[in-house]
């Protein structure tokens, strides 16, 4: 197996040796017992003479393979969202695109799953003076988005956040949204580790505050809720909020740490999933959830256990970065050929990060090719004046 010299926390350089990755399935042989959403990244257009930090360029070749990918594995999409940089990088024009090209393409994949980001993202939260500005920058989205037959995930708002006032406010707004809404939406309480802008939301800064508001507004609209996802990292206050959902509504588990805890469950229940970290490990993913879904809960921990320090360190402090690792992902597993992104984030991570990624990675049995990835990441090395191949 290739060999390369990588960088670690204390200054040092060390060799390391890959392993053989592990041997998932390429399609998923039976239908899982859980809901399960990839939030999809996207890939930047290397080429594109846009300026990163001014505008943004897709490669929509590359991006709709991708979704593709996560289709083939059994695993649904949740387009537009937190992963695709939204709000990071990723415009509103250009996230309708892309779910318009996501939404045609999910049509040749029969059963696919598929929901998109709405919020209000084209709104400067400096410009919304008023609950009504939120309002109709909602409803703005959500028309265009359920005109192209799409579903609706009714992402944290930055300009409510910044204008509300009460918590009453809140409800105002989500009152108004899912009384309209086509068909039942998924609603996400996207914490402020991964968006600072966010901190307060539900009106409350302690976040069981901030639960009973939320519970309140979700339980008296069951029939218009699919679900919540909360991205909270906390998997007591994901259990505690679960046990008092209304009969029907889902949780979407957004616990990049806790995920395959929360997926099993226990005796009063369990989360489905809608995750970023899915992304950068689908085949083991699907492999897992197979498991699941076949009864051999011991397989599905034997497979999940291993990502979840990569998990862990991919969504570690700040938070909000946590993109980098799972584009990094893509790019060493060939689903892209370069390791560049929308905004320029591919900087937002340094290399002793990476190269610990990279390690956790190949530890899970995730590098599905280790000479590519192995060479991958010499080229990257590189540019940081670090010579992998110094003592092969």
């Amino acid at each position: 197996m290739p060999s390369l010299i990588l960088p670690h926390a204390d200054g040092q350089l060390r060799l390391c040796t890959l392993s053989r990755p592990k041997d998932f399935a390429a399609s998923v042989s039976r239908p899982f017992n859980r809901v399960a959403y990839s939030a999809a990244h996207v890939v930047a257009d290397p080429l594109s003479p846009v300026d990163p930090w001014v505008g943004c360029a897709l490669d929509w070749d590359a991006t709709l393979a991708y979704r593709r990918h996560l289709w083939s594995l059994g695993l649904g999409v949740a387009e537009a969202m937190d992963t695709a940089q939204r709000g990071m990088g990723l415009d509103w024009p250009t996230s309708l695109e892309l779910i318009r090209r996501s939404i045609d393409a999910a049509r040749d994949h029969p059963g696919a799953l598929l929901a998109s980001g709405c919020g209000t993202d084209h709104l400067a939260p400096q410009a919304a003076s008023r609950i009504e500005d939120v309002i109709a920058a909602y409803e703005m989205q959500m028309e265009a988005i359920e005109a192209l037959g799409g579903r609706l995930i009714l992402m944290a708002s930055r300009a409510l956040a910044a204008c509300a006032r009460s918590p009453e406010d809140y409800g105002r707004v989500y009152d108004r949204l899912l009384s309209q809404a086509r068909e039942p939406v998924i609603v996400h309480w996207l914490g402020d580790m991964f968006d600072p802008a966010l901190a307060g939301y539900w009106g409350h800064a302690d976040a069981a505050a901030a639960m009973e508001v939320a519970l309140d507004i979700l339980n008296r609209h069951a029939d218009r809720v699919d679900g919540v996802k909360i991205s909270l990292l906390d998997k007591g206050k994901e259990i505690a909020m679960r046990r008092r959902l209304a009969p029907g509504i889902r949780m979407y588990t957004g616990d990049d740490f806790d995920f395959a805890e929360l997926i099993a469950g226990d005796e009063l229940g369990h989360s489905d999933a809608l995750l970023g970290i899915f992304d950068a490990i689908a085949p083991a993913a699907s492999a897992a959830l197979g498991a699941l879904a076949a009864g051999d809960s011991a397989r599905f921990h034997e497979i999940l256990g291993p990502t979840v320090p990569l998990s862990r360190h991919i969504f570690r402090a700040p938070t909000r970065f946590y993109k980098t690792g799972v584009v990094f992902m893509a790019w060493l597993n060939g689903h892209q050929d370069h390791f560049v992104m929308v905004g320029g984030q591919q900087s937002a991570r340094h290399i002793v990060h990476l190269s610990e990624l990279f390690r956790l990675a190949d530890a899970a049995g995730l590098l599905q090719d280790p000479e590519r990835a192995c060479a991958r990441m010499t080229q990257l090395l590189a540019t940081h004046g670090i010579d992998a191949r110094a003592t092969q």
